[in-house]
């Protein structure tokens, strides 16, 4: 398949004055659902996979090749630009690069790679971060994995909540100069902590899950920030909707009096019903 197109997407998105909201996905038809209702763009996160592919709680113990094959999966059933928490790259600088070279081969427009001490060290409950240069490492690691120049390779840092602002400032800096794409920053919440990391660098920023007072797109725009996070909504509600149904069966329930099930005309256009019918129709007769 050609994924560049949608990485041509993505990159004239960061290139452009607009805040929007990601769609968050985690299978082929949620992200068919984020692409009818007209999404700009999709959002993969690392947490959400875990719950979808493992049943596990976000602890990095799900691995490379099983991320990178939901991924594809997810890219394979549309056209919509994926975004993707690609973690800390799994592993060193070397993991990195190979994550990179199996995401883009898996489809995906953008990746973020973080500077977090992960997976979890012994005796240790807190959140770390890893220095700025083994950061700034693994970036340039990403950026010599990548073969297509359209695929977006973004920074992402946890120093605001871990470090503050200044450190903060010096690793957006350090990985703008390392040659990357964007920048994703955790953890703001304020106006205070946005403004002077916005006017501190020149890339375009990504945002998870800011503070209420700053959620404004428009505000969000100005300032830089191209892409902000709202959660991942998505896949909460769809376990909530399985185990309310489980239990109304369970519960006696007949399976026609069930409430919240999706109409006949939905599931034919998630499931691109037409698209089959035509091929049946063109390939094998009748």
């Amino acid at each position: 398949m050609n994924w560049t197109p949608r990485r041509e997407r993505f990159r004239a998105l960061l290139a452009g004055t607009r805040c929007v909201h990601p769609g968050s996905v985690f299978d082929a038809i949620s992200a068919r659902i984020a692409e009818d209702l007209g999404f700009e763009i999709g959002m993969f996160a690392g947490s959400v996979a875990s719950l979808a592919v493992l049943g596990a709680p976000d602890l990095i113990v799900l691995t490379l090749t099983e991320f990178a094959e939901q991924a594809y999966r997810i890219n394979r059933a549309g056209n919509l630009p994926l975004l993707v928490d690609a973690d800390h790259g799994y592993g060193n600088a070397l993991n990195a690069k190979r994550t990179v070279e199996e995401l883009e081969s898996a489809g995906v427009a953008a990746l973020t790679i973080e500077d977090t001490v992960l997976p979890r060290q012994y005796g240790d409950g807190g959140t770390r971060l890893i220095s700025t240069e083994e950061a700034v490492g693994k970036l340039r690691a990403a950026l010599a994995g990548r073969q297509d120049p359209k695929l977006v390779v973004v920074g992402r840092t946890g120093a605001v909540p871990v470090n503050g602002i200044e450190d903060a400032i010096t690793r957006c800096r350090a990985y703008e100069a390392a040659g990357i794409d964007a920048l994703f920053v955790l953890g703001i919440k304020t106006k205070a902590q946005l403004e002077p990391i916005a006017a501190a660098v020149k890339l375009p920023l990504i945002l998870g899950s800011p503070g209420p007072d700053i959620m404004d797109l428009d505000y969000l725009g100005a300032r830089g920030v191209r892409v902000c996070l709202q959660g991942h909504q998505p896949f909460l509600a769809a376990v909530n909707a399985v185990h309310e149904t489980l239990r109304a069966l369970r519960g006696g329930t007949p399976p026609g009096k069930l409430a919240g099930l999706p109409s006949d005309e939905l599931m034919k256009r998630v499931t691109r019903e037409a698209d089959y019918i035509s091929w049946t129709k063109d390939f094998l007769g009748g």
